[in-house]
Order: C-alpha cells, then structure tokens, then sequence
C-alpha cells in the first residue's frame, strides 16, 4: 500500500493517541456527510419527484418498489448502527420492509427518514474510538464498529443509486444532486 511521504512524516509527527483521535473524528464526520447531507437527502428529494403510486410500484416481483427500498433503509441502519453499535434492542422486522405494499404517504417516508437521522446521530455523537475497533454481532455476522458504519453508508449509496436510477427513468429529469458544481473541475 503507498503511503504519501507527507502523510508518513504527519503521523511520525502526531503523538500515536492525537492521531487515533483524528482518525476517529473523520470517520465520523464522514459518515454524518454521506449518511445526512448526501444519501437521505437525496433520498427525500426523490420522494418529492414521485407520485405515491410511483413510490409504490413494482415492476415485477423480484423488485422492490422506492417505498419499500425506505423501509429496508431504516430498518437496517437501525439494525446495524443503533442496535449492532449503540446497543439499543433489536427490534427489525426485515421482511416487513419488503411485504408493505403501501401506499404509505410521501410525507409518511420523510417523516421515518427525519426521524432516522435523529436517532442515528444519537448513537454517534457517543462512539468512541475504541467502540469503531470493536466487535459486535449484528444480524449474524460478527462485525466491527468500523465495518459496521461502513456498512450503513454504502448499504444506504447503493439503494439511494437504484432510488435515484427509478427516478430518472420515470421521470426523465435531472435529480439536480450537484446543481451549481462544476464537475469538470480538476483538483
């Protein structure tokens, strides 16, 4: 694995427990930025593009609908992060999440998913650093702390991408994600 010189020479610089903290501290601002200001965000604003039937639909029964891909998403991180990490009780239903046939309102979803980051930044403003390197059992699998935060933000990109993919398709609109960015720039 490269390590950049100047990123040897920083930690050979930092104390071992100033650089444990720093590491700590940046996963979790992270994992506050792509849980909270990209992947729910962008989930939200694709619920506003869509008519409740639209939100429900299922094109063949191997699918989920973008109402369901909701529900999965909060019971997981509840699951994973709350449960598995926090240590609160779990109480997951997984297969609820997929058996909602709806129509649960637009609002109804926004609503779970404002109440979601509510309680997911609860657990996370208490994780230390030695609860990220610990080891946890959460639905089956022994994970730790770390694997466990990884998990719910990439679990949460790849749904938020088929909501978003459902979106364009019906929709044939830009979800305006980077508005204003230029996303040609180079460095």
């Amino acid at each position: 694995m490269y390590i950049p010189i100047k990123a040897k020479l920083f930690f050979y610089i930092m104390n071992e427990q100033t650089s444990i903290d720093l590491l700590h501290q940046a996963i979790l601002t992270e994992t506050r930025r792509r849980l909270f200001e990209d992947s729910i965000q962008r989930l939200k604003k694709c619920l506003n593009f869509l008519t409740e039937a639209e939100i429900w639909y299922k094109p063949n029964e191997q699918s989920n609908s973008v109402g369901n891909l909701c529900l999965h998403l909060c019971g997981n991180a509840r699951q994973w992060l709350m449960s598995g990490l926090g240590g609160h009780e779990d109480i997951r239903q997984r297969q609820l999440e997929f058996d909602e046939k709806g129509p649960l309102a637009s609002a109804q979803l926004v609503g779970m998913l404002d109440q979601l980051q509510v309680d997911l930044e609860e657990v996370l403003s208490k994780v230390t650093a030695e609860d990220l390197i610990g080891s946890y059992r959460v639905q089956g699998f022994e994970e730790s702390g770390f694997g466990i935060v990884m998990h719910v933000v990439e679990h949460f990109s790849y749904h938020v991408g088929q909501v978003t993919y459902f979106v364009k398709a019906h929709k044939n609109l830009d979800t305006g994600y980077f508005e204003g960015a230029d996303l040609d720039a180079k460095g």
